[in-house]
């Protein structure tokens, strides 16, 4: 019984280091996270406004593009079926 009792003992340290790991681990992606968006605003090569700006039309690019690629895709998804019915 004397070895049971140690199991559990050892067993409730483990998860209770565990727990303590996870919260340190958090601490610490909340720090990094935190000084991270400080070095980025620090060292930000443009001003905001035009950093917005550039990024605004960016993302319109990828829309664009992401919208030709759907119609394509549709196009050939059409013409895949068409061919498979006319076998």
């Amino acid at each position: 019984m004397a070895g049971s009792e140690r199991e559990r003992d050892v067993t409730a340290d483990d998860e209770a280091d565990g727990t303590r790991g996870l919260g340190r681990f958090g601490a610490g992606l909340l720090c990094g996270i935190v000084l991270g968006a400080g070095l980025a605003l620090l060292f930000a090569p443009e001003r905001g406004d035009r950093t917005r700006r550039r990024l605004r039309r960016r993302l319109q690019r990828v829309r664009e593009g992401t919208a030709d690629g759907i119609s394509r895709a549709d196009s050939l998804r059409r013409e895949l079926q068409r061919r498979r019915e006319s076998r």
